[in-house]
């Protein structure tokens, strides 16, 4: 009986996928979730209490709505990894390899541009004016504390004779907050992460998008509903 010289080795487990980082709006989220709740509410009743068309003008009502809430604010969300980064927007999915990224703008709305010279909005992102202002004034601020020789939160920071923080305290003894606005230091994320992994070989290839028809159908259903029940009168 003979054995053989080597045995083969053992197959090695595939490589796991690289995890997405997940970015939604957490106000979009609650206004959602408060938008359904009041829907169904109001929808539930009629369906249950009207009389006449009620009922029927209640379903189709919230067959259109509802898609129509899940969609533009449950639904957007960006997921960037290592090799693409896929926006899920209200009635769409669009999925960009780095390597055919331009470049991501940020004005009164964050977008993605590719190559091709095609423009994708990030709903999930929303630009916020309010914010980019607050994080302005902290930046004067900290600049006006650096210039007088205070730390941020207020402290001044110079030292004593004994090599002591002195321990003063200006009017302002909190943390100044971030000097960024939160979607801008997202967008940040993103433009590095494309400068790391936009001539990676893994991340090459062809944007694609594809409809959300689960999402559209139901709406366009309630709609052409309403529209026969409103007609008919």
């Amino acid at each position: 009986m003979t054995t053989p010289d080597h045995q083969s080795p053992a197959p090695q487990p595939p490589v796991p996928a690289a995890k997405d980082r997940i970015y939604r709006s957490p106000m979009a989220l609650v206004g959602g979730v408060l938008l359904l709740a009041v829907a169904c509410w109001l929808g539930f009743d009629a369906l249950f209490k009207g009389h006449g068309r009620t009922p029927w003008l209640a379903l189709a009502g919230m067959i259109l709505v509802v898609p129509l809430v899940v969609a533009f604010t449950l639904r957007p969300a960006v997921f960037a990894n290592e090799d693409r980064l896929r926006i899920r927007n209200p009635f769409r999915v669009i999925t960009v390899p780095w390597g055919d990224v331009a470049g991501l703008r940020s004005s009164y709305s964050n977008e993605v541009v590719t190559k091709s010279g095609s423009k994708y909005q990030l709903w999930a992102i929303p630009v916020s004016l309010r914010a980019r202002k607050k994080a302005a004034r902290r930046q004067q601020r900290a600049a006006a504390d650096a210039a007088r020789g205070v730390a941020p939160g207020g402290r001044v920071g110079g030292l004593g004779p004994s090599g002591l923080g002195l321990g003063g305290f200006g009017l302002r003894g909190s943390d100044p907050g971030p000097s960024r606005a939160e979607t801008d230091q997202v967008m940040d994320d993103l433009r590095e992460l494309l400068e790391r992994r936009a001539e990676a070989e893994a991340a090459q290839g062809e944007t694609t998008v594809r409809w959300a028809y689960e999402v559209a159908a139901p709406a366009v259903a309630g709609a052409i509903l309403l529209v026969i029940l409103l007609a008919v009168g």
